[in-house]
């Protein structure tokens, strides 16, 4: 097959701007083959080099006593005690999933499942964070529909259960929605396995599932905003088999204890490229790749084809030569293929032959580590103006306003769909906060969540980005854990339009702040930039995964309100309603600032709850709908009245931080208000449970109608 010329229509068609590719030029010194053009683009776009957010991610506090292993590799590695760790990571997988949403949800959740095991841990728990435009725009059914479809029928044929995420829609994401997928696994904390090679002359093994053409160009796709050429990348969306992933899985770690594995590397975003290329990179290697060894399932597939397919279920190991025949039996077994597809080599060079042609040969190093990186211009995202006063309201009218929202109603439509109980050592289902998994065989308990606010971080990076961080900081503490460690996943538009970068710089310094000062470093995460379309960018929205730890499943916070219980709320209450659900959803307003985040107060608080937790029956933090939405929601969830004393609108559905509302009975109550005196926090009882009304200062009306409306709302849109 003739190669192409190399045009600066197929440059740009690449990803590449014209600097670039005379930075190639300079490099290598001659025009690159058609081959070499693919790699420098998979290698160089945004997807995997981070060359317009490198500079800010440094910034981020990645360290600390439980941190085994940051940023950097496959996953995040963190302590967890008794010489166990957990491994996590978020990650996007929103263009392939606008495309093809079934397709590119499913790969989302078999990527990042990969992403834990070949870090040597097996996987636990799976959340998703869902982004989707207007309910009432004529593609969102569909997503929604394709999107719920990809992550259950993945995760469930692979044995994870989803435990947790969030829901959202919002206009700004009516041309690129957002499908964000987590997992975590568990690992002995002194067998993790890293990606550096090491050693010259020793076996790269292919393994897994055999090589299509699905996928090829997905990573460059991924660094692009839509047009209407959207249909034509249709071909970049791999296609996934979850049942090979779970023979992939158990062979893998079988594989693992046999000591033959020197580094391995998950086959993700530009394929046998990236995993190769990353390997040689971090053990200052190059790597010579013979793809006629290739496992193909397609014809006539050129290197080209190879290099950047990201056919899904494949991982890249460098072997230790003298256990071949071990790690192929493993892998036989399975009925997966184990060929043996290059070397390591000494020099600093990417060779790729194929028919006995030199398809490429290219230095190694200027490939990854070396790659473009820029300071890109942004400005600072402008003050918010005063708002306009919000009238007052019938509060209980306020509250059907929220509840029958696709935003505020239960997601029970969604969440049912995915088996949250497999491995049964799921303790808490989706639904209620954060998700919790039992750490198998012992007392201990993992707890799961993901928050962003994304109106919050269009209207002030930096609070928003402090606001995710505290709000997931909250659902952990809310039910006892001790949050451990955070991973991000980094939504944003265009950043070469400085606006835009700037919303990506303020957020993470906002992120950063509130990650040091809650004790929740970044151990891993994805960037995921150009979420436009036509020019129109999403919401920023950088979402936070977050994972904590309770030393005995005793510690948590999971009971329900009873009769009788009294309602308390710590935490000061100012009415803020600026960029708050109920102007949202009633006034169909996003004005005023976001809320201000006291990092200190989170600090203070969240301490307060896990000192006296043997005191709180229930416990919810206040974000969404202030204190109307949550009181509403412990009530439901009990099935038993509430009635909360306070009466003004910004008392009740203001959006003010570090909140947390609390059920308990009498004498619980006078012991926590000893303590929050001791403790210099601030705690008021604000109302009581019991009945079977909901009576919001002096609106009220039937729990069992608020509760149909709020249980029905959501498949009433889109069942």
């Amino acid at each position: 097959m003739t190669e192409p010329d190399i045009t600066p229509d197929l440059i740009a068609a690449h990803g590449l701007s014209p600097e670039e590719y005379a930075r190639i030029l300079e490099i290598i010194g001659r025009e690159p083959s058609f081959t070499e053009l693919g790699i420098f683009s998979a290698m160089w776009n945004e997807h995997c080099s981070y060359k317009s957010s490198k500079k800010w991610l440094r910034t981020l506090p990645t360290d600390g006593p439980q941190v085994i292993c940051g940023p950097g590799e496959n996953a995040g590695v963190v302590d967890i005690g008794d010489g166990q760790a957990v491994v996590f990571k978020m990650e996007s997988h929103n263009h392939p999933s606008y495309i093809e949403p079934y397709q590119g949800a499913a790969t989302g959740v078999g990527g990042i499942l990969r992403d834990v095991f070949t870090m040597g841990a097996r996987p636990i728990a799976a959340m998703n964070a869902l982004s989707f435009g207007s309910p009432d725009h004529p593609k969102t059914r569909q997503l929604v529909h394709g999107v719920v479809e990809g992550v259950g029928g993945y995760g469930n044929c692979f044995g994870v259960p989803t435990v947790g995420g969030e829901v959202r829609f919002h206009r700004a994401y009516d041309g690129n929605c957002l499908v964000n997928a987590f997992a975590a696994g568990l690992a002995d904390a002194d067998r993790i396995f890293y990606s550096a090679a090491s050693g010259v002359g020793m076996p790269v093994v292919y393994l897994g599932a055999k090589t299509g053409r699905d996928g090829v160009g997905g990573a460059t796709m991924a660094s692009a905003e839509f047009d209407e050429t959207i249909e034509e990348k249709r071909p970049t969306v791999q296609v996934g088999d979850p049942f090979t992933e779970k023979r992939l899985l158990e062979a893998t770690l079988e594989l693992m204890q046999t000591g033959a594995v020197i580094s391995i590397q998950d086959m993700g975003a530009a394929g046998l490229t990236c995993s190769a290329v990353e390997m040689g990179d971090k053990g200052h290697l190059g790597v010579k790749l013979t793809l006629d060894t290739v496992p193909v399932r397609e014809e006539n597939m050129t290197a080209y084809e190879m290099m950047l397919s990201e056919s899904q279920e494949r991982m890249l190991m460098v072997l230790n030569p003298e256990l071949e025949a071990e790690a192929k039996a493993v892998f036989e077994k399975w009925d997966l293929d184990f060929a043996i597809v290059g070397e390591t080599i000494a020099e600093d060079r990417f060779l790729i032959l194929h028919g006995n042609e030199v398809k490429a040969d290219l230095p190694l190093s200027k490939l990854a580590s070396t790659a473009p990186e820029y300071d890109r211009p942004w400005v600072e995202t402008p003050a918010a103006e005063d708002m306009a006063p919000v009238p007052e309201i019938d509060s209980v009218d306020g509250l059907r306003a929220l509840i029958s929202s696709p935003n505020y109603a239960s997601k029970h439509w969604v969440y049912e769909q995915y088996d949250s109980m497999v491995m049964a050592d799921t303790i808490r289902n989706p639904g209620l906060g954060a998700g919790v998994v039992r750490v198998h065989g012992t007392d201990k308990a993992l707890a799961f969540t993901s928050d962003v606010t994304p109106r919050y971080v269009k209207a002030n990076p930096v609070e928003g980005g402090k606001q995710a961080v505290a709000e997931a900081y909250r659902n952990l503490t809310a039910i006892g854990a001790t949050p451990l460690a955070s991973t991000d996943n980094l939504n944003f538009g265009n950043p070469e339009k400085p606006e835009i970068m700037g919303q990506l710089v303020g957020a993470i310094k906002g992120i950063g702040a509130a990650c040091t000062a809650l004790g929740m470093p970044i151990v891993s995460g994805n960037v995921s930039l150009y979420n436009e379309t036509d020019g129109q960018g999403i919401l920023p929205t950088p979402t936070i995964g977050a994972v904590g730890l309770l030393d005995h499943t005793d510690n948590l916070i999971d009971g329900t309100a009873r009769e009788g219980h009294l309602a308390l709320l710590l935490g000061e209450t100012e009415g803020h309603l600026g960029q708050s659900a109920l102007l949202a959803e009633v006034f169909n307003r996003e004005d005023g600032d976001a809320p201000h985040v006291d990092l200190e107060a989170e600090a203070r608080n969240g301490d307060f709850i896990r000192a006296n937790r043997d005191w709180i029956n229930t416990c919810a933090d206040l974000s969404d709908g202030g204190l109307a939405l949550a009181a509403f929601e412990m009530a439901e969830a009990a099935g038993i009245g509430v009635t909360i004393d306070a009466g003004d609108t910004a008392t009740l559905f203001g959006e003010d931080q570090g909140r947390y509302l609390i059920a308990c009975s009498f004498d619980a109550a006078e012991a926590l208000m000893v303590a929050a005196g001791q403790a210099g926090v601030v705690l008021t009882t604000i109302g009581r449970f019991g009945g079977d009304t909901v009576r919001l200062g002096g609106a009220e009306a039937p729990l069992a109608e608020l509760a149909a409306l709020y249980r029905g709302a959501f498949a009433g849109v889109f069942a």
